[in-house]
């Protein structure tokens, strides 16, 4: 089967070497000029290693990364866990997000990425469709995937209308830096602050470290990148607790700092058609601060997997992948938001064990 995937991300990547072992003869459209390893790092959790392992590079993704333990803290640095929950739902991996696309790019073989390339649409047919590119005649596929994010102009021509909308207020930054020996080894994973904001640092491999802040109602932004994120980071940092926070941020090259309006995609009628099919962050892209998004993307591409290698035809596949995720993420909606809502850093640890817990043993299998 002739697939063309469209984004070389996280998700897109790894849903061409999924495919690729079912027999799909795959192209990977990307925009930029590159493969896309923006970011700091990610979390991966048991379930999106499970899939990884199945493409054959799961022990190379837990090389390059680093297990967390994680803890919730207030703002003064007292140290809190939900109770009654396996060990897994407090433990995940943290990868550097560049190094993890760099691998699944070489995975899916280069050769078959297409960088600099924009679609701008579709038209589907009953035996196939016809991929349109801004420079260049149309591609002929069986099956086209938008894989190409919250922006994605797969979802544009599947769905008008769906344009990503701002989540109001709601702000991140971050950066990776060296390590440094002023650090708590075991990190500050999530520290629950004041005026609605958490942060806190984490190594991500070995002599490297990210730091993150975010804040829901943010209110205005004045002052440099840095600027902004210090102004939060004092939110959760009391008393001298989180000094080596501060330190990270003040040192951070203005240039090195990732700040971004978290957007979200609207809750969208239909994710498939016949041969088209959205997946990751251009089907349902959430707000960040579950730390999840990346996981529950590469579920998506073991999901569909399944159904495409099950014998259906290929609507049918789509359409059962579309209702097996789509009855997930209403779950997953109605966690993120406990999360959000939660008071104060006991009950944020308590709801969060809650979704990675109901997450990871209710994840399909690979």
């Amino acid at each position: 089967m002739r697939t063309v995937i469209v984004g070389a991300g996280l998700v897109g990547l790894t849903t061409a070497a999924s495919l690729r072992l079912i027999g799909h003869e795959v192209t990977v459209l990307e925009h930029a000029p590159q493969v896309r390893a923006a970011g700091a790092g990610i979390g991966l959790w048991p379930n999106a290693l499970r899939e990884l392992d199945a493409l054959g590079v799961g022990d190379d993704v837990r090389r390059m990364g680093r297990t967390v333990d994680a803890w919730f803290f207030d703002a003064a640095g007292h140290p809190m866990r939900a109770t009654g929950y396996d060990p897994a739902a407090h433990q995940f991996l943290m990868v550097p997000r560049p190094d993890l696309n760099n691998l699944l790019a070489d995975t899916v073989g280069r050769d078959r990425i297409r960088l600099g390339t924009h679609v701008t649409g579709f038209t589907e047919h009953g035996t196939h469709v016809e991929v349109h590119l801004a420079d260049g005649a149309p591609l002929r596929a069986d099956l086209l995937i938008g894989a190409d994010g919250v922006y994605s102009d797969v979802r544009a021509a599947l769905v008008p209308g769906s344009a990503a909308v701002q989540h109001a207020g709601n702000y991140a930054w971050r950066a990776v830096l060296p390590s440094s020996g002023d650090e708590r080894p075991e990190g500050t994973f999530v520290t629950i602050g004041s005026a609605r904001t958490r942060g806190g640092y984490t190594r991500v491999a070995q002599g490297r470290t990210m730091w993150w802040v975010g804040q829901f109602d943010a209110g205005e932004l004045v002052g440099s990148k840095r600027d902004r994120a210090l102004r939060r980071a004092r939110n959760v940092a009391e008393s001298g607790w989180h000094d080596e926070l501060l330190e990270m941020i003040a040192a951070t090259p203005e240039e090195s700092i990732l700040e971004n309006q978290i957007m979200l995609v609207p809750e969208l009628r239909r994710w498939t058609t016949d041969r088209v099919a959205l997946i990751g962050d251009a089907a349902h892209g959430l707000s960040p601060h579950i730390a999840a998004g990346g996981t529950l993307g590469i579920e998506d591409a073991g999901v569909l997997r399944a159904e495409l290698a099950s014998g259906s035809t290929t609507a049918t596949a789509l359409a059962r992948y579309e209702s097996a995720r789509r009855i997930r993420f209403e779950q997953v909606r109605e966690h993120a938001a406990a999360v959000e809502h939660a008071n104060g850093a006991a009950e944020s640890a308590e709801r969060y064990a809650a979704f990675t817990h109901w997450m990871t043993t209710t994840a399909p299998t690979a």
